[in-house]
């Protein structure tokens, strides 16, 4: 896309509208794609250690494609060997070739801040750049420590967002830096930006956040310590300079992505499924606990690692939820999640708060009012206090509405599982975007059942 191809779009150029409706019980079983989020740190370790790393499990959506296409262009040789199986060979950190073009990101905010922190721990300038939706998300809060280690930003839009030229630091000053927000985005644009630092780099967050980097980092060969701080944070310290070493990765699946059949199950009556290879982190689990408490049937099978992360199979049976107060602590280990927690409550007895939404509001829409609006036209008692999202169940849910997705793929997903169970059928204005993160939504949803048209 050229820096001046993106406009104020709200949806695809070529919308593919989509409707689900309520019908037979879901039964089967299903293996979620590779989590997003270690995909795409699969990739990037991959570029930075010297020789060829194998990947088994990639998720092949949108967004983890456009940061393999940036690590061709920053100097590895990327390959696909088979559905899921992919090789880097990567140039090394230290080593890395300047761009030569815009680094094209589309819908992908991770790998967008994480290869900033790639690029800001180089002495090599890139233009990061995506669609209309990457472009209204803010990159300030990343740009602002790479400033501290020696990056400098050459331009960029207004409020610190893309398109945005970083000329990295070819020497990268070593920080000590307390995150202002619980984000693991954030923290590992950090830790990839010290990787070529000659000191010590130190992360302080006082709520710890999704640590994949930190547990890929020392796969990969680096000496990272990670040490509570305070009741819920943690201190992250990074030896700058390590060899890193290529070394196989397994991606688990993704629970972010499990969590539409996950909750597609508990509110269609009859349902009885099994969901495959969840990665069961405790950093990325809150939806889990929130459904355990919300008294969902979820019986935790086979627990085993994979690819360094814990994992297990879920057994979902349909059942009756009861509404929950959802702390805000718990926000960080399910962000992702909130949109189909939203519809789960929609179904459940009384009243669900769901605390401190504020990182909510700059994902790849507004999410806060977003679920609010498509919970409105689908008849579901909600309201906004704050950050705070407060919904109100009822055994029945009406549906029938027709909901604006704003270009965000778990907007769609998350309503296209309230139409499964619905009284009507609940209609997404764009399906399109769904292939960033789960590109075989509809057929592995159809397989279990589901009934889209």
């Amino acid at each position: 896309m050229s820096e001046n191809a993106a406009s104020n779009k709200s949806h695809h150029d070529d919308p593919q509208p989509l409707s689900a409706r309520p019908g037979a019980p879901l039964s089967g079983r299903l293996r979620p794609p590779g989590d997003k989020s270690i995909s795409h740190r699969a990739l990037i370790l991959g570029l930075l250690a010297v020789g060829e790393t194998k990947i088994e499990g990639l998720l092949e959506g949108d967004d983890v494609l456009r940061t393999a296409q940036a690590c061709r262009q920053l100097g590895a040789k990327v390959d696909r060997t088979g559905p899921g199986a992919w090789t880097v060979h990567g140039a090394g950190a230290g080593s890395l070739l300047e761009p030569r073009e815009t680094l094209d990101f589309g819908n992908a905010g991770t790998g967008t801040r994480l290869m900033m922190g790639v690029v800001g721990g180089h002495g090599i300038s890139a233009t990061f750049d995506g669609d209309a939706s990457l472009r209204k998300r803010p990159m300030k809060r990343i740009l602002d420590p790479l400033l501290l280690m020696g990056s400098e930003i050459v331009s960029q839009a207004e409020g610190g967002r893309c398109p945005v030229r970083l000329k990295g630091a070819a020497e990268p000053a070593p920080i000590e830096y307390r995150t202002p927000v619980p984000s693991a985005q954030l923290k590992s644009a950090i830790l990839l930006a010290g990787l070529n630092s000659p000191g010590r780099t130190v992360v302080i967050e006082t709520e710890a956040s999704r640590d994949h980097t930190e547990k890929m980092l020392a796969w990969f060969g680096a000496t990272i310590r990670s040490e509570p701080d305070g009741p819920h944070g943690r201190r992250i310290t990074l030896e700058g300079r390590p060899d890193l070493k290529p070394k196989p990765v397994v991606v688990p699946a993704d629970p972010s992505s499990g969590a539409f059949a996950l909750v597609a199950a508990l509110i269609t009556p009859g349902s009885d499924i099994v969901i495959e290879g969840m990665m069961m982190n405790p950093l990325r689990i809150g939806l889990i606990d929130t459904l355990f408490e919300m008294g969902a049937a979820i019986e935790v099978l086979n627990k085993r690692q994979e690819g360094g992360e814990d994992v297990a199979d879920l057994r979902v049976r349909a059942c009756s939820l009861k509404g929950v107060d959802v702390p805000a602590a718990r926000a960080p280990s399910m962000i992702d999640e909130y949109p189909v927690l939203a519809v789960a409550a929609a179904f459940a007895q009384g009243e669900t708060r769901m605390r401190g939404l504020s990182e909510l509001r700059v994902k790849e829409s507004d999410r806060l009012a977003a679920v609010a609006a498509g919970l409105d036209a689908a008849g579901v008692v909600n309201r906004i206090e704050g950050d705070d999202l407060i919904v109100t169940g009822a055994a029945q849910v009406r549906g029938g509405g027709s909901v604006a997705t704003h270009m965000d793929h778990r907007i769609a997903m998350s309503f296209l599982v309230m139409g499964l169970a619905s009284q009507e059928p609940v209609r997404i204005d764009d399906s399109s975007m769904i292939a960033t993160s789960f590109p075989t939504f509809r057929p592995e949803m159809e397989r279990l059942g589901a009934q889209f048209f």
